[in-house]
Formats: structure tokens, sequence, C-alpha cells
């Protein structure tokens, strides 16, 4: 809390944070809200601090914008202890007064929505598998079960897809794949063209048989933050009872090294035919969303956004600073730059140029190869060209989230660990996309 409650003689103990310089507004140069984000990093840190003293309860001043507290208390105080016997003390963060409590309740159901893709990347493997991850959301969603439709299809229904790509990757390991399917229902009419959300979930990624060095390779569990965002985004759309139709989609497998594994220069079939040469099994997730994506194009959409812990190469170029979105649509595009802006989990546009495609269609024995022939230049580009290959919609955007999947201390308001990102931004794009007309771009 702060401010009025000073002389207050309720609150044994008062924390006061300085919020910045006042009506700061939108940064052109920062592309974000520094109001909003003065007072998510504030909040976060003063009821840290309220968490220290281990004080169950903590009233918060709106500080002039009460989503954007409601989500520095719900963010800030968020951390993965489920394994743990010894908890941080668990800390209840309420409004102070009553003046802004709708917006209150609107920041708590956007951090907690971003939270529960936390929870999901940050979980180890052994945990959430990819059975593990649908029955997980599928009970997240049993809340709204009146305009929400779930279905958890097992391999078989996958093959019958003739989900070559897909299935290619999950044969690796004894862990059975699942192709998650989630309908949120939301608009005027039930066949309004919906938005379709696409995630990559691979549940843990060793790389397969061109595995990954074993250092660091524990935060592959996170791996599924494509699916853990998107689907989040999908659970925070029904609380919050969106007006548009919603549809999730979610290829989950592990891709591990076995005697049935990918092997180096194998070549797989995609659902619209295309061959694959599988050069480097560690390029894996652009083999999911292959199929995925084909798949998409099934339901009419108004826009399929897809996103992914697609490439290193992403976070070689950007860092954890902001998402990097190839797209096709400068409509889409500015909708979700336009997001982002308010939620301060930002987006960069990044290029779909023909220069990328060359580099995956230039291939010895198949269509097309799954890593570009100068191999490690421009990757998260030549990735993204390999995806476009699949999309036909006039309007497609794939997330590279490999650069923000974790944070150190870069977010204020995010403890250190997996960060969930852009699920806000994901949520804040569909919020406006629902005030749109429904009718395809």
């Amino acid at each position: 809390g702060k401010r009025s409650l000073c002389n207050n003689p309720d609150f044994p103990s008062v924390v006061v944070v300085g919020l910045g310089k006042k009506n700061a507004g939108v940064n052109g140069q920062e592309n974000w809200n520094e109001d909003k984000e003065n007072i998510r990093a504030a909040v976060a840190v003063g009821c840290r601090q309220i968490q220290d003293l281990e004080i169950p309860c903590v009233e918060v001043d709106p500080c002039g914008d009460a989503q954007a507290a409601a989500e520095g208390a719900v963010l800030g105080l968020h951390e993965y202890n489920e394994l743990k016997q010894k908890k941080k003390p668990v800390v209840t963060p309420q409004l102070h007064g009553s003046a802004g409590s709708e917006a209150w309740q609107k920041g708590v159901i956007y951090a907690e929505g971003q939270n529960l893709a936390r929870y999901l990347m940050e979980a180890p493997a052994n945990y959430i598998t990819p059975i593990k991850f649908a029955e997980y959301i599928e009970q997240k969603l049993g809340n709204f079960a009146s305009n929400v439709k779930v279905h958890i299809r097992p391999e078989s229904w996958i093959a019958t897809q003739q989900m070559g790509a897909f299935l290619s990757v999950a044969k690796g390991s004894a862990e059975p794949p699942i192709f998650l399917e989630i309908h949120y229902l939301g608009g005027a009419n039930a066949n309004d063209s919906p938005l379709v959300f696409v995630g990559k979930g691979v549940t843990f990624d060793s790389g397969g048989i061109s595995l990954k060095p074993s250092s660091g390779m524990d935060a592959m569990r996170a791996d599924m933050g494509g699916a853990a965002t998107v689907c989040s985004a999908i659970v925070t759309a029904a609380a919050l009872n969106l007006p548009l139709n919603i549809i999730g989609l979610a290829p989950l497998c592990e891709n591990m090294p076995s005697g049935k594994a990918n092997k180096p220069g194998d070549v797989v079939r995609a659902k619209n035919g295309k061959t694959i040469q599988v050069d480097n099994t560690d390029a894996e997730g652009r083999l999911l969303l292959a199929d995925a994506l084909c798949y998409a194009h099934n339901f009419n959409a108004r826009a399929i956004v897809n996103a992914a812990t697609l490439t290193g190469a992403m976070d070689v170029a950007l860092g954890s600073a902001a998402t990097g979105v190839f797209t096709n649509s400068s409509w889409l595009w500015n909708h979700l730059y336009e997001a982002s802006i308010v939620t301060g989990d930002r987006v960069w546009r990044m290029p779909l140029f023909e220069h990328y495609t060359k580099q995956v269609t230039d291939c010895p024995l198949a269509d097309l190869s799954n890593i570009g022939k100068y191999s490690r230049a421009g990757g998260a580009c030549t990735a993204a060209a390999f995806l476009k290959e699949f999309v036909t919609a006039p309007h497609w955007a794939h997330l590279d989230i490999a650069g923000v999947m974790a944070n150190k201390d870069e977010v204020p308001y995010l403890r250190k660990g997996m960060a969930g990102r852009p699920t806000r931004t994901l949520v804040e794009f569909a919020a406006r996309l629902s005030q749109d007309s429904p009718n395809p771009k």
C-alpha cells in the first residue's frame, strides 16, 4: 500500500514506493507506456517487501491505473514452489479503496493468465508431459463449460490427419503425443470466423539425435512455451468473457533420442504433402508447426497467430527485450504492436523475405530442408520462411518467443524463472480484435 494509509491505525506496516515521472505516457523510443511499466514495477517491489515481512494481506493503492497495479502485484508475487517443502508465505493483494475495482479485477485476470503460462513452463518435464499439459488446460477451462470445447486428440487421430512431420518428432519418445484442440465460442455467432492460435508444445527438447549440450538443457522443459502462452491466453479470454471465437491448437510431444527417433537426413511428409529433409533433429519445432498450421486452415480464420520457442537465433537477435514477429499482414502486425505498447510485453517486426525462403527450399532430397543451407545465418528468419511454406492464409503471424522464454532480472516485476511471455499481449490483442467486426479482413 501507500499514500493515504500513512495515518491509518489498521495498517501496522506501510510500504511507500516511487512511481517515477507523472504522466510520462507512451515512450516512442521504448515502444511502451512508461506510466504502466513504472506502476507494475513499483507495486511488485512493494508487494515483495510485504511478503518478506510475512504479512498475509496487502492493500494496494491503485496508483492512478488499477489494472497496471494489479498486474504488478499478481505477477510480482508469483513463484513456482509446488515441489518445495519450504515455501514463501502466501500474500493476497487487494485493491485499497473502491475506485477502479473493475480495472483491478481485469489486471488480476491478465496477470493470472501469464502466471498460468509461467507455471506450465517452469514445471519439470516429468510433471508436465503432453497428456498432463492437455488435462491441466482442460481442467482450467472446466469453469467455462458452456462455451468451451476441448478435444484431446490421441496419436491415432494425428496419424489419420497425416501429420507426418509432427509424428516423426514424437516417435523418438516413449511419451505419446497429443494434439490439443480448444474452442472458445465467445462470439455473437458460433460460426463467426475465429482467431486461431497455434502453439509449439515440445514438453521436453533434448534435441533428439542432434543432441543439445547438457549444460542448461533442463531449461528445455519450457520448450512448450508457445503452447503454454496461447492456451493460457484462451483461458484468460474465457475468464474475461471476450466477445469473439478463438481456437487453440497445440501439438504436444517430447523430442528425444532413441532407436525410433528421426535421424539426420531422414525425409518426412507433412500434412499438405510437402516433403521435408530433417537435416537437424533439433530443428523440430517447425516440424510440429508445419502440420498444425496446415490444420489451422480448416477454420476460415480471421487470423492465424502461432507462438513458439523456435530458435536460439531469435535470442541472439533481440535477447529478452521483445518477441520477434514474422507476418504477411500489416493489419495483423499493427494490432499486435498496439496491444504490446499497453502491456509492456513488447513485439518487434522481423522479415519474411523470399531471400530466406530460397535457403530452405534448396534441398537435395526433398521439397524443403528443416534448416537453412547457410546453417546459422539468419536462423530465426529461415525458420520463419520454412513455416511460411505451410501457410496460405492472408493474415498470419509467427511469434518466435525463444528470447523471452525466461527472465533473469530484466523485467523488474517478474522473478527469476520462466516468464510466460507474451501471454498478456496475446490477450490484449484478442480483446482489441473482439471490438472489430468479425468478418475476415
